[in-house]
């Protein structure tokens, strides 16, 4: 999948210049990218590259010295990850924002329950979990997601089904840009496929994602374009066809050198 014609249409999520300083350390130096609904881009990089750094500027935790943040191309300016929210950018960490001691259910709905009688219901917080447990199947199954009853407890959940969760939550609550920050690091070969294939499936619902691994085998699988970071600054961006993860390590270690695709 090439990136379309910049006249053809809007990208989802647009980074122009960024830059950012820690003192004398230069973590970003002048990176663009773009992101399309329904493209996956696999953001990689060795360590100290300024993946963490450019993610944590997207989510909204981290203020960049200069540059542009434009979402459906309109320009924003984030002040915390809230105001990342409220655009359509949603970050799913390796560490879960899960509540393992709440259902599924809840843990959709949580900040943002439904309440039961009114108004009446909402000042005595009569919380209307049947609704909100439809609505969460509902939601799953819209996203073709196959997991256990909204019902379950978090706890009973394996990793891969927790990430599952955590994405189609961002989802379903309006996210259309979704961060995926190693969101496999700690699982296994079967849980690591529920939350592949998932991504995968995310593409027909128009969702934008990046998704940031070290693990080259499934950045090849699930992106459609790959975007290089080396040092601070993106030094490869092109489509995953015609690029191997040969090339990639090459790149990420300064073997080789490539220009933008």
């Amino acid at each position: 999948m090439s990136e379309p014609g910049a006249g053809e249409r809007t990208p989802a999520l647009e980074v122009v210049g960024i830059t950012k300083r820690f003192g004398a350390v230069r973590a970003l130096h002048d990176v663009d990218m773009r992101l399309f609904a329904g493209e996956v881009i696999g953001l990689v990089g060795d360590n100290g590259a300024g993946k963490s750094t450019l993610v944590s500027v997207i989510a909204g935790s981290l203020k960049p010295d200069s540059g542009q943040i434009l979402v459906d191309g309109v320009e924003r300016s984030f002040d915390n990850a809230a105001q990342a929210r409220e655009a359509g950018i949603e970050t799913v960490f390796q560490y879960l924002s899960l509540v393992p001691t709440l259902d599924m259910a809840e843990n959709v709905f949580l900040c943002r329950e439904e309440y039961a009688f009114g108004a009446v219901g909402r000042r005595l917080r009569w919380m209307d979990k049947a609704a909100m447990r439809r609505r969460t199947a509902e939601g799953f199954t819209r996203l073709g997601l196959t997991l256990p009853p909204p019902t379950t407890k978090v706890t009973a959940l394996s990793g891969g089904q927790r990430q599952a969760v955590a994405i189609a939550r961002a989802v379903l609550w309006g996210s259309h840009i979704v961060v995926l920050d190693e969101p496999n690091a700690a699982l296994g070969v079967k849980q690591t496929e529920i939350v592949l294939s998932f991504i995968e499936r995310l593409r027909a619902h128009g969702i934008a994602c990046i998704f940031i691994s070290h693990n080259m085998q499934q950045v090849m699988r699930v992106s459609d374009r790959i975007v290089l970071l080396r040092l601070g600054e993106k030094v490869f961006d092109g489509p995953r066809a015609g690029t191997t993860a040969t090339d990639l390590v090459a790149m990420m270690t300064g073997a080789t050198t490539a220009g933008t695709a």
